[in-house]
Parts: C-alpha cells; sequence; structure tokens
C-alpha cells in the first residue's frame, strides 16, 4: 500500500484556539478545491503528558505532502498555529507500509 504521513507534535495551552484555526483552514482549503490538501486528518490528545497533541495527516504520496507543505496557504497556517503553541512542533515524515482496519471493530 503507497501513502505518506506526517505527524506534527506539538503543545498547546490553547486547543480550543487551535481547533477554530484548523477548521477554518480546511473549510478555506476544502472551498478552494485546488492544491494538494491532505486526504485525511486526525487530532489526538496524549494522556500522558498534558497540552501535548499529535496531528496524524495522510496524504496519498510523499510528492503530495510535499506540495501541500510548500502551499502558501499552510506556511500562513503554520506561522498562526506557532502562536497558539508553547513551543515549536516535532516532525515525524513516515511512509505508509500497512494499513489495515478490523472489521469487527
Amino acid at each position: 500500500m503507497a501513502g505518506f504521513i506526517q505527524i506534527i507534535e506539538f503543545t498547546t495551552s490553547r486547543p480550543d484556539d487551535v481547533k477554530a484555526l484548523s477548521d477554518d483552514y480546511r473549510a478555506t482549503r476544502v472551498a478552494a478545491n485546488d492544491g494538494t490538501p491532505p486526504a485525511k486528518g486526525t487530532i489526538v490528545a496524549d494522556r500522558d503528558r498534558p497540552n501535548t497533541y499529535l496531528n496524524i495527516v495522510e496524504f496519498a504520496s510523499y510528492e503530495d505532502a510535499m506540495a501541500n507543505s510548500n502551499d502558501p496557504r499552510t506556511s500562513e497556517f503554520a506561522e498562526q498555529m506557532m502562536k497558539l503553541c508553547d513551543g515549536p512542533p516535532t516532525f515525524y515524515n513516515t511512509d505508509v507500509i500497512e494499513s489495515w482496519d478490523n472489521p469487527n471493530a
């Protein structure tokens, strides 16, 4: 299975503001219907580390992810996001080796 997932780890004491910013960014990208926005995204809260979150962003390919990263709208979003975070994010760039779903879940 091909694919690329970028995981962005960040800390913030303002998760509601981050959600609002993210919602607006996604709505703008969907409305524009151009470029290479992510195929799927999931944000999770780390239960063991307060105020720590992981944004798991799925792309069809590494090339799509890099095109998205180079989009000026993504740069603007990242700049605004940094203002809401308690420190710099950590990025993990990963190639999908396998993906599965449990049909009984």
